[in-house]
């Protein structure tokens, strides 16, 4: 509790090493809010600042917290080939909206080694017209990798765009077996 008697917002982060390079892992209390691709330093110290403006407290960084640890764990186990599915508390406060709606679908609703199109996904939400703005939700995603963006294609067989970049897109859907493993 602070000084006027209200509950805290308490945010911790760390860097996992991860097949696809470093990724920034936050939570809350309510669960894992943040995975940043890429996170070196000045991209690490940019999502720890963009973290504290949104939520209104100042990241810690706390690998050992119980917060994170369940979330490493099955992070590790993803990228090992040992995990399929995450089950993990999430803290939608980043995302509101359709934006929210779009994601939620999609981290239910498709399945490791799947893919869905652009469309497809906006006509499972009610807005069959709208595949350019589940573009825009995908790249608006505070959660990828837990909430596959990756598994997010065009509807004519092209990958489509990515946030983490189309060659993590492409690592991301290998191991996965949807996509041939690079030969270099």
């Amino acid at each position: 509790m602070d000084s006027h008697g209200q509950v805290e917002q308490r945010v911790v982060w760390c860097v996992v090493d991860s097949g696809i390079g470093p990724l920034l892992l936050a939570a809350t209390r309510e669960g894992l809010v943040s995975v940043v691709f890429h996170a070196r330093d000045a991209v690490r110290d940019r999502a720890v600042e963009r973290l504290a403006s949104r939520l209104g407290t100042e990241p810690v960084e706390a690998p050992g917290s119980p917060l994170l640890a369940e979330a490493i764990r099955q992070v590790g186990a993803y990228f090992a080939g040992e995990r399929r599915d995450f089950d993990l508390p999430l803290d939608w406060s980043l995302i509101s909206g359709f934006n929210r709606e779009v994601l939620r679908e999609l981290a239910s609703g498709v399945p490791y080694g799947t893919v869905v199109g652009y469309g497809d996904l906006a006509g499972r939400v009610g807005q069959p017209g709208a595949a350019q703005a589940v573009g825009m939700a995908m790249g608006a995603n505070p959660l990828p990798v837990v909430v596959p963006c990756h598994r997010v294609v065009e509807s004519g067989g092209g990958i489509g765009g990515f946030g983490g970049g189309l060659e993590t897109k492409r690592k991301l859907l290998a191991l996965e077996g949807v996509l041939p493993e690079p030969l270099f």
